[in-house]
């Protein structure tokens, strides 16, 4: 016999057998597959309304205001972002912004009741402490502040200044994401993203000394040139400044969406195996340090927020990420900002310019202006019902659909597809539900997918999302 064919061919590990194309899953549907066909502003707006009337006196409603400047471009950055020194940018932007919102106020009906408002980018802190209060204080203007409100903002290291801290704590914020990333040097140059470890202690001493409740550092793994060492390295130096939280996410290398990706290839990428390591190498180094697992790449403190809220059951996700706050509503303003009311999507034109011209120059359709969105989704019964179980998935790593209002024709026909998770160890699978295990908390994107009815209808025939390991 040949001795060749006495050789079993290696098996692929779970990382390996895992790692395909998937959605983070911060909605569903994925943005992909709205039906922008059948969405309307008009509809839009009367969904916002209702969101607005069945959960504002109770809930409140979220908002999320995106800053898209910055002065440098990070390489590895997945975010809609504008490049520029010129800080002659801010007012014009902060203006529109104003007036996007002002649009809103006319459609909501009622006096809002603000429980969440967060500042992304791009990088927030390119704007000055004056005109982010300018821009906080014109929004909150004529609303009513939730008791259990959080405002929270993102910044960059390397120009956060004890003025931006205060000016914003003395607006009502208390918590803070510094994105750090990696502290080698090596991975900060091919990523173009520079800040030292001197300079994140002083504006987390700086904002503690203040009186901010709730510090977080994201970090990344599978970044260009990033190595074992310096990832270690990196947490132990992280953890010597103790944040509240830590976003510990996986670098999407998605260089069909952001060229600036380029500037290295997939040769300087550890390879899966590579990867996988320096998640679990990053995830019991964090666990030694005392962080507790929460959802899927978030590490929390045990008596931080988000801790609690996974504990009592009332963890949320949505397109901000994970949060300890629920509310149906979620309004987007700015460039490219994406709004949820929970019967619906809306997203914003994507170009600087085009915004502030569509908003400066709104025309009226029905008495009403026109909104700077240029595409969305009208959610579907069925989407309705699979997205709750998606959430309970990312959520609380658990879902059942023993009740007819939890079950549609999508959820049976996704038994097949989570048969063969189940039989890899990452879920338990009921005829009423499915429970994710330890192992399978890992994979979580996976899970999800394979209930992603409107995914496997119409499979991509090019690659939409980043790799799921």
């Amino acid at each position: 016999m040949d001795k060749n064919m006495t050789i079993k061919k290696k098996q692929p590990g779970l990382a390996e057998k895992y790692n395909v194309p998937a959605p983070r899953y911060t909605s569903y549907p994925t943005m992909p597959y709205w039906d922008t066909n059948a969405f309307s502003q008009a509809e839009w707006k009367l969904s916002v309304k209702r969101s607005c009337a069945e959960s504002n006196a109770t809930e409140g409603i979220s908002l999320y205001v995106h800053l898209p400047f910055c002065e440098s471009l990070c390489t590895y950055c997945g975010c809609n972002t504008r490049i520029t020194k010129n800080h002659g940018v801010e007012m014009p932007y902060i203006l529109a912004v104003l007036k996007e919102w002002q649009m809103y106020r006319s459609i909501l009906g009622e006096k809002p009741v603000i429980r969440e408002l967060h500042l992304g980018g791009g990088t927030p802190t390119f704007f000055s402490a004056e005109n982010l209060h300018l821009l906080i204080y014109g929004l909150l203007e004529g609303a009513d502040i939730h008791p259990q409100a959080e405002f929270s903002f993102e910044a960059h290291p390397a120009n956060t200044t004890v003025k931006h801290l205060q000016t914003l704590y003395d607006l009502g914020f208390r918590r803070l994401s510094l994105g750090i990333q990696d502290f080698d040097p090596t991975v900060q140059f091919i990523i173009n993203r520079h800040q030292t470890v001197e300079q994140v202690q002083f504006v987390t001493d700086e904002a503690r000394r203040i009186g901010y409740k709730s510090i977080n550092y994201d970090l990344i793994y599978g970044l260009p040139l990033q190595t074992i060492d310096g990832l270690t390295n990196t947490i132990h130096r992280v953890a010597e400044l103790m944040p509240d939280r830590i976003a510990f996410y996986s670098y999407a290398h998605v260089p069909w969406v952001k060229p600036g990706q380029r500037k290295f290839t997939e040769a300087d990428l550890p390879d899966v195996n590579e990867k996988i390591r320096l998640y679990e190498i990053g995830r019991c180094l964090l666990k030694s340090y005392g962080y507790i697992d929460i959802g899927m790449d978030h590490f929390a403190m045990p008596g931080d927020t988000l801790c609690l809220a996974e504990h009592t059951g009332r963890l949320h996700r949505n397109f901000m990420g994970y949060t300890d706050n629920h509310t149906r509503l979620l309004i987007g303003l700015g460039v490219s900002a994406i709004s949820d009311s929970w019967y619906a999507f809306a997203q914003n034109v994507k170009v600087v310019e085009e915004y502030i011209s569509l908003v400066n120059n709104s025309t009226e359709l029905a008495g009403e202006r026109m909104l700077p969105v240029f595409k969305g989704h009208i959610l579907t019964r069925d989407d309705l019902i699979i997205r709750r179980h998606i959430l309970n998935i990312m959520c609380k790593g658990e879902t059942g659909w023993d009740r007819p209002e939890e079950q549609c024709d999508a959820i049976f026909d996704a038994l097949d597809r989570l048969q063969p998770l189940a039989d890899d160890g990452l879920i338990t699978l009921y005829l009423s539900g499915l429970k994710v295990t330890a192992k399978g908390k890992r994979y979580l994107r996976n899970i999800c997918m394979a209930l992603d009815a409107r995914l496997w209808a119409d499979k991509p025939a090019t690659q939409l999302f980043s790799m799921a390991v």
